[in-house]
């Protein structure tokens, strides 16, 4: 719902293209840090119990949203926000368990076409509220309906207790890794800060050390997740020759695309000739089409895995979303060629999706689907932390001015050089692709 509103935070807030970026960045680390953390909190006091309490803290953060006046409150508030992501798995293993695995398929389908069914309204609804009430009245509207699926939850929700395994009378073992948490948050953050520090020339030696804390912290939570009982990551998933490939691909499906993503509304809203001088409604009607063939193809893979291996359907998907950054970067003048290569990307996103979390889920123990999932979603959701903040950079590199408009605007250099960057890295999912497609070749025969 905020997407169209960038350009506003910019002006009402008073910061950078790439400070911006944090908006989606800063809810993105609070999921990507939450998303394990509820996986295996869900699996100690039960999945009923951590969703409304994920879903509380969201509707905290969505209050918070509303009466943010400066950047580092709204920051805060988006990082609560990001919170309600870390339902993702939890809703995931709730329908693992729940049904036969030749139901899943279908099952996954219906669940994974609830986002694009929700950013269609969002974005749609999204654009309307801005552009006639404020940023701020997008917040209110969600108010009233966190509240009522709050109470869904708690009342028409009925989902077992977790129970011990048959003749297994060991204690469950509840600790929680606060030492591997704060270190992935340490890492995460320190990162992508240096990320954003980098075109500011004054602060050389400023992110030389940002890098180096997230080195060291990431170092020290491997070091950490191998000891612990129950670490916050199971590194040992990470020999899976079937898990490690396809998440691999998934996490830079997601940084092609929202690298891509947050980059539209500014392009869209930037004044001519730099942009296409549209309001948050055009933002809206751009965005539109990416958003409901996601939504149509979403659904319509579900029944393709029926029929298509997983591991052709994730390259299919990955060639697709290639062919379409490079649509853009060949055509990107007018809005309704933006709006065709945003289409095609949907169309790869969706089968790249369907294709690799099936692959992840069909290639785990039934008893580590929680945790694989939650590494997953943590390394997909880094993938889409980063691909704002390289985005934000470029369009703070190449800015320029227009006769009788205040400020700066990225200008064409920056949105081709974006382009490019989202094409190579999804490039790079292809050639995995291919890789894991062939290695399972070989293994069937």
């Amino acid at each position: 719902m905020i997407l169209p509103a960038i350009p506003d935070f910019v002006r009402d807030f008073d910061i950078s293209y790439s400070t911006s970026s944090w908006l989606l960045s800063a809810y993105i680390i609070a999921a990507a840090v939450m998303t394990p953390i509820a996986g295996r909190l869900s699996d100690i006091y039960g999945k009923k119990k951590m969703l409304l309490i994920v879903m509380a803290i969201y509707t905290v953060g969505v209050v918070a949203g509303r009466f943010a006046t400066n950047i580092e409150f709204m920051l805060f508030a988006r990082a609560l926000q990001g919170v309600g992501m870390a339902m993702f798995p939890i809703s995931f293993g709730i329908i693992r368990e729940s049904l036969p695995e030749k139901k899943f398929a279908t099952a996954q389908t219906i669940f994974s076409s609830t986002f694009p069914a929700g950013a269609i309204i969002g974005l749609v609804g999204g654009a309307v509220i801005i552009q006639n009430f404020g940023w701020q009245a997008t917040f209110l509207v969600i108010l009233p309906i966190a509240i009522a699926l709050w109470i869904v939850i708690l009342k028409f929700m009925h989902i077992p207790s977790p129970t011990l395994p048959e003749n297994d009378h060991t204690p469950m073992d509840k600790s929680i890794d606060i030492k591997g948490t704060i270190l992935l948050t340490i890492t995460i953050v320190s990162f992508l800060s240096g990320i954003t520090f980098l075109e500011s020339k004054e602060t050389g030696y400023y992110v030389a050390g940002l890098f180096i804390i997230s080195a060291i912290s990431l170092a020290a939570f491997i070091i950490i997740e191998k000891r612990a009982s129950q670490p916050l990551l199971d590194l040992s998933l990470m020999k899976n020759r079937n898990f490690l490939p396809p998440t691999m691909i998934l996490m830079l499906v997601f940084l092609s695309i929202f690298t891509v993503y947050l980059t539209v509304p500014v392009m869209v809203r930037s004044p001519v000739p730099l942009g296409f001088g549209g309001d948050a409604l055009a933002v809206a009607n751009v965005q539109l089409p990416f958003m409901v063939v996601f939504l149509v193809t979403t659904v319509i893979s579900g029944f393709i895995l029926n029929k298509v291996k997983n591991t052709k359907l994730t390259l299919l998907g990955t060639i697709i979303s290639t062919i379409g950054f490079f649509l853009l970067v060949m055509f990107h003048s007018t809005e309704t060629m933006v709006a065709i290569g945003l289409t095609v990307l949907a169309v790869g996103l969706s089968l790249s999706i369907a294709g690799g979390f099936n692959v992840i889920l069909t290639s785990v123990p039934m008893q580590v689907t929680g945790i694989a999932l939650g590494m997953t979603m943590l390394l997909d959701l880094v993938g889409m932390s980063v691909g704002p903040v390289f985005a934000g950079i470029f369009q703070d590199a190449y800015r320029g001015s227009v006769s009788g408009v205040a400020g700066e605007f990225p200008t064409e250099t920056a949105y081709v050089l974006i382009f490019i960057a989202a094409a190579l890295i999804s490039l790079t999912s292809v050639i995995l692709s291919i890789m894991v497609s062939r290695r399972k070749i070989i293994q069937q025969q």
